[in-house]
């Protein structure tokens, strides 16, 4: 399968079989330039009603989109609930972690987490081969907090993701916060990687693709 990041927290997932996923499609603005989303896809996922990750209506294709806890394609779908925040979703409201295996590849996209995972939420989400973790703060976890995660989850592959890039105007970090001090780093030329089942690296490997869009 492949995986490449279109920008902010919307990544297209491709299979070996062609079915093409969306996570978290977003509206270009003032403050998020990643040009707009205009790509065909099978199926769209939607984290939270913030305009930043509900742009469903820009995917091609005619695609299934899912808010909950589904099968689609074939594919089935876990929505583990979460906040957008440390406080119960108090300040910023409830948020939807999407777990989803593809062609073997256990993946997880963690939205705009706000906090540590609880017990309950750590045992919903289960194995993790390739973790989509926010590292820019502010609105979700920082660099530490997406550390936390990763060392809660131990993904095989983590590839941050809702930052401040020369993009985006949000008051939110970079991602050299998240990478400082961190092994095993791979920064591309290309906004996509191809993750194969029987390849996983043997320790967690951080990917930092370039934006598509």
């Amino acid at each position: 399968m492949k995986i490449e990041w279109l920008g902010h927290a919307s990544f297209l997932i491709t299979s070996a079989s062609g079915t093409r996923i969306i996570t978290d499609p977003y509206t270009t603005t003032d403050d998020l330039r990643y040009a707009q989303i205009n790509v065909t896809a099978d199926i769209v996922t939607v984290s939270h009603e913030h305009t930043d990750h509900n742009n469903a209506a820009a995917v091609r294709g005619n695609p299934i989109v899912i808010r909950g806890t589904t099968e689609a394609k074939g594919i089935g779908f876990r929505a583990i609930p979460a906040s957008h925040d440390d406080s119960g979703g108090s300040q910023r409201g409830k948020i939807t972690i999407f777990c989803f295996e593809v062609d073997g590849v256990h993946i997880c996209h963690l939205s705009d987490i706000g906090h540590r995972l609880t017990p309950q939420q750590f045992a919903g989400i289960g194995r993790v081969d390739v973790l989509l973790v926010p590292v820019g703060g502010f609105f979700t976890v920082d660099a530490r907090g997406a550390g936390q995660l990763c060392d809660q989850l131990k993904p095989r592959i983590v590839i941050p993701m809702h930052y401040q890039t020369a993009k985006t105007s949000m008051p939110i970090a970079g991602v050299d916060g998240f990478l400082k001090g961190k092994n095993n780093v791979s920064r591309l030329d290309s906004s996509e990687v191809e993750i194969k089942a029987d390849a996983l690296p043997p320790a967690t490997q951080i990917i930092v693709p370039k934006p598509a869009l």
